[in-house]
C-alpha cells in the first residue's frame, strides 16, 4: 500500500523535478516483461517513468563499501533495477555488524561481506548483475577498480579510503555519492569534479581539507546508530537514482546534515575550496560561512584572551583527560541547548574535529562566535608532547 491516508493533491504528486543536469545514461531499448511488472511503481512516477527504469537497467554503479551505509544502498539500489552493481569490500562479517548492516545475516558471519550482495540483488532483482571485488581499495589500484563507473557511492568508514575514493573519482571525472554516519549524525552530498556546464565541481576536500582531518574515529569507538545507517543508505540510493535519470535536484554543492536525536535535517551550501565567496546578503545566516579552524598553540593564546574551550565529547573519552580549563558539553546535550556554551567566542574541541565541526555549525546558526580545534584532542596531545620536549 503505497497510500499515506492525508489524500494528497495531484499538482502535489506530480513533481517532475527541475532536472539542472542531464541524465548520465542512456536507456536500453526496453525492458523484459517481469521487471516492467516489478518496476510498474516507478513508471506510474510523474516526471519519470518508464523512460528513467530503462536508463537505470542501462547504469552501471560501483558501491565502495559493503557494511552500514554500504548495505541499505547496494539494497535500494538492486530494488530500483539498477543494471550492473560493482561491490567493493575485502571484510567478513562479524556479529558485531549485525546491528546496522542490513544485507548480512545471522547464517554470514565469518564469510565476505560481498557475498550477501550477491544473494539479496538475486533476491530483490533478478535482472541486476552483480560484480563483487574482495579487495582493499587503494589509492594505488582506486583507479582500476572504479574505471566504468557512471556513479560511485562511497560507504566506506576511513578517510585513508574516502581520500582514495575521492581522488580516483576526480581524475576519472565520475560523480561521486558521498556520505559519513557518526553516533546520531549524518552528512550526505555529492562530489563530481567534472560536472554539467554551468555547475561548479566541487570535490571532497572542498569539505575536508587534508590538513584539517585526522584520525576519525571508528564506529567501534564512538558507536552509531543502526537505523541512521538505513536512512542515509536510502538517502544515497536516491542521489544515485538522480544522476542517472536527470530527474531531480542533486546534492552537488550542498551538504545534506542529518541530526536523528532532534530528527532535524539542514542544509549548508558548499563552495569550491578555490573560488572566492560570494559576499552574504546583509541578514545571511553566520551558518553558511566557512567555519575557522585553529592550531592548538592559537587555541592556548584565544584561551588566554577569554576564549571558552568547550569540549563536545561523551563523558567516557573526557574521562581520559581534557584541556586544562575547557568546559564539558556533550554533542548531544549542545545541540538541544546551544546557550550552554556561553556567550563566545568557542572553540570547540572533539576527539579529531568532525562532531566539533557540528558543533561549531549550531553555535554559529546561534548567533555564537564558533571556530574548531584542527586535529581535536589528538592534534593537542600531539603539541603538548612536542612543547614538553622542547622544554626538556
Amino acid at each position: 500500500m503505497c497510500g499515506n491516508g492525508f489524500g494528497l493533491a495531484r499538482a502535489e504528486r506530480s513533481y517532475p523535478g527541475t532536472m539542472p543536469f542531464p541524465p548520465l545514461v542512456e536507456p536500453v531499448d526496453a525492458l523484459e516483461p517481469d521487471e516492467r511488472t516489478r518496476t510498474a511503481r516507478h513508471a506510474s512516477l510523474a516526471g519519470f517513468g518508464e523512460l528513467a527504469q530503462r536508463r537505470l537497467a542501462a547504469a552501471h554503479v560501483v558501491v565502495v563499501g559493503a557494511g552500514g551505509l554500504g548495505s541499505p544502498t547496494v539494497l535500494a539500489l538492486a530494488a530500483a533495477g539498477i543494471g550492473t552493481l560493482t561491490v567493493i569490500d575485502d571484510d567478513v562479517v562479524e556479529a558485531s555488524n549485525l546491528q546496522r548492516q542490513v544485507m548480512h545475516r545471522v547464517a554470514d558471519v565469518g564469510r565476505a561481506k560481498v557475498d550477501s550482495a550477491t544473494r539479496v540483488a538475486a533476491d530483490l532483482s533478478p535482472t541486476t548483475i552483480v560484480r563483487t571485488r574482495p579487495v582493499r581499495l587503494t589509492a594505488a589500484n582506486a583507479r582500476e577498480l572504479l574505471a566504468g563507473a557512471h556513479v560511485v557511492v562511497d560507504g566506506t568508514d576511513t578517510f585513508e579510503t574516502r581520500d582514495a575514493v575521492a581522488s580516483a573519482c576526480e581524475h576519472l571525472g565520475v560523480p561521486l555519492v558521498w556520505g559519513v554516519v557518526q553516533e546520531f549524525h549524518a552528512q550526505v552530498t555529492v562530489f563530481w569534479s567534472s560536472p554539467p556546464d554551468g555547475a561548479a565541481p566541487v570535490r571532497l576536500s572542498d569539505l575536508y581539507p587534508s590538513e584539517t582531518v585526522g584520525d576519525v574515529p571508528t564506529c567501534a569507538q564512538v558507536g552509531v546508530l543502526g537505523s541512521l545507517c538505513l536512512q542515509v543508505g536510502a538517502m544515497l540510493a536516491t542521489e544515485t537514482v538522480k544522476l542517472i535519470t536527470g530527474v531531480g535536484e542533486p546534492l552537488l554543492g550542498r551538504v545534506l546534515i542529518v541530526d536523528a536525536l532532534r530528527t532535524r535535517t539542514d542544509e549548508v551550501p558548499l563552495r569550491p575550496a578555490n573560488v572566492a565567496p560570494i559576499a552574504p546578503a546583509p541578514a545571511a545566516s553566520p551558518a553558511g560561512e566557512p567555519i575557522p579552524h585553529v592550531e592548538p598553540d592559537g587555541a592556548l593564546a584565544a584561551q588566554s584572551a577569554g576564549a571558552t574551550l568547550l569540549d563536545v565529547r561523551e563523558p567516557h573519552e573526557t574521562a581520559g583527560g581534557v584541556i586544562p580549563g575547557a568546559i564539558e558539553v556533550p554533542l548531544a546535550d549542545l545541540l538541544a541547548d546551544p546557550a550552554r556554551a556561553g556567550a563566545g567566542p568557542v572553540i570547540v574541541v572533539c576527539q579529531v574535529g568532525v562532531r566539533a565541526q557540528r558543533a561549531a555549525s549550531a553555535l554559529r546558526a546561534a548567533g555564537i562566535e564558533a571556530a574548531v580545534l584542527a586535529g581535536g584532542m589528538t592534534a593537542w596531545d600531539t603539541a603538548t608532547a612536542a612543547r614538553a620536549r622542547v622544554s626538556a
